[in-house]
């Protein structure tokens, strides 16, 4: 049971913090920086949820909520004698499987690609589109953690799976397709006629 009654604490003051089983590190730390970045993700897609529709509401809001627990997984480091997926909040493959299915139930009526694409289109897939990158960034930064410190495999697989969901999810909220904004190349070099916005050759 988790019970916020004061909220500063003056315990950062001087660059440290509490990883999640209590022993203090740097906020330099490559786990702070991990954290932070699944935290920055999890704010994204907040915005996302407020920019979204109901529907896509939940299934954001659930994204949220395994955010928090992947969040759980990732502070605390695992122990010699703890066998990954014993605990409760250890990210395992039923929450990669979980994923994978999403990523299937959103991708099923989309068009395949024959270009790559921009972010944008509606606000909820910009928002989707910036949720993606950050994820990506907070993959990275789980990766740099775990080149010095062991660490649960599942968490990378996870962030790996969640980037690919929230590229699927940006298209579908994007009329499934119909408003992607497609990468053209060289585009840079042409201007728009401000009547139609069709490109024209400078």
């Amino acid at each position: 049971m988790v019970r916020l009654d004061r909220i500063y604490t003056g315990g950062g003051d001087h660059g440290e913090t509490s990883q999640g089983d209590g022993v203090r590190i740097s906020k330099l730390h490559p786990r702070i920086s991990a954290g932070g970045a699944v935290d920055e993700l999890n704010c994204v897609l907040g915005m996302a949820v407020c920019a979204g529709s109901e529907s896509g509401g939940r299934t954001l809001i659930r994204l949220q909520q395994l955010l928090f627990d992947l969040g759980a997984d990732l502070c605390v480091p695992p122990t010699e004698n703890e066998a990954l997926g014993m605990r409760s909040l250890r990210m395992s493959e039923r929450h990669v499987a979980e994923l994978e299915a999403l990523i299937d139930h959103y991708n099923e009526k989309l068009s395949p690609l024959n270009s790559f694409v921009l972010p944008g289109g509606t606000q909820l897939a910009a928002w989707l589109h910036l949720a993606r990158a950050v994820c990506r960034r907070a993959e990275v930064e789980v990766i740099r953690l775990h080149v010095t410190e062991p660490g649960n495999p599942q968490i990378l697989v996870c962030l790996n799976r969640l980037s690919d969901l929230l590229f699927v999810m940006a298209r579908s909220f994007n009329d499934n397709g119909a408003k992607d904004v497609l990468w053209k190349q060289a585009a840079f070099f042409e201007t728009a006629d401000e009547s139609t916005g069709t490109p024209v050759r400078q």
